[in-house]
């Protein structure tokens, strides 16, 4: 075989081989998988043809073209802080955070050029509008209502996009230097006054706690001494009683009487205020009685003589 028969033969094998790789990247493009909670968009001539799902995917060459994937997850999305102007005019600044999911792959590419970057130009705008008819401190109070209201017009306007708001988050919002001192110093001064109430009410509380005590101290103390002269007086009320009774049992005369009484005198006489005394119609008539039996006997002696012998 010369070299005029290896041409034909060099040339039939690099057609064949032309072909076969022609064939295999045809296939291969032909062949797409697309993965779990992606979606794919197709065009054939330039026209929206249809939306790939999960799992392997037949395209026709050359006239099917697949856009970029549509990541069909729920997103999270951290915007700047922006600076907005309340009502009362106090600028703060409010930094927030969107949860979005695509829920048509085919609205989110073709309805928008730019979605992330919608969303957040349109929260930004529905931040102004709904912080801007608030003062200041509705805004730092009326967060949940904030959220409700910028994930209601945020769902509202992303719809047509095929897109779902599902939640808005502020995660801060930062007034001016000078008002974030003032609010320091009454949040000191507040606590300054809860712990002043404490310490107070602990005092107030403190102190019925003794009056109590004492109270019951006191209670205690004139039950004792009640009960302690109650005690006194039956003693007493006996010692009478038996003295009475003994005095009864030995019969006595008017003279022992009046001897004891005269012996009772001196006690009577202690006070500074006793400075009358009341002697009873017996006893002078019982002190005459001693009297006579004193004097009766000096008198039987006769004049000049002594009732008492001499020694």
């Amino acid at each position: 075989m010369n070299d005029t028969d290896l041409i034909p033969t060099v040339v039939t094998i690099a057609i064949v081989v032309v072909i076969v790789i022609f064939v295999l990247t045809i296939l291969f493009k032909s062949i797409r998988i697309i993965p779990q909670a992606y979606a794919g968009v197709v065009e054939r001539l330039g026209r929206y043809h249809k939306t790939l799902t999960p799992g392997l995917n037949i395209l026709v060459p050359i006239i099917d073209r697949l856009r970029p994937l549509v990541d069909m997850r729920e997103q999270v999305v951290s915007f700047p802080p922006q600076p907005v102007i309340t009502e009362d005019n106090l600028v703060v600044s409010i930094d927030t955070v969107v949860y979005f999911q695509v829920t048509d792959a085919r609205a989110a590419t073709y309805e928008i050029a730019n979605y992330l970057g919608a969303v957040e130009q349109l929260t930004t705008t529905t931040l102004r509008n709904v912080v801007g008819g608030l003062n200041l401190e509705e805004a730092l109070t009326s967060r949940d209502n904030i959220n409700g209201q910028l994930r209601v017009v945020l769902d509202e306007a992303t719809g047509k996009w095929g897109i779902r708001v599902s939640r808005v988050e502020l995660k801060a919002i930062d007034p001016p230097a000078s008002i974030q001192d003032s609010m320091e110093k009454q949040m000191r001064a507040e606590r300054d006054r809860r712990a002043a109430i404490l310490t107070a009410e602990g005092t107030k509380q403190a102190a019925i706690l003794n009056a109590e005590g004492e109270r019951q101290a006191a209670i205690l103390k004139a039950e004792g001494d009640a009960k302690a002269a109650v005690l006194r007086a039956q003693g007493e009320a006996e010692a009478i009683q038996t003295v009475f009774h003994a005095i009864h049992a030995g019969d006595p005369d008017s003279k022992l009487l009046a001897y004891q009484y005269l012996q009772t005198l001196p006690k009577l006489a202690e006070g500074e205020s006793n400075k009358l005394w009341i002697i009873p119609s017996e006893l002078t008539e019982a002190l005459k009685g001693i009297g006579q039996g004193f004097f009766a006997p000096r008198d039987a002696a006769g004049p000049g003589t002594d009732a008492f012998p001499r020694a």
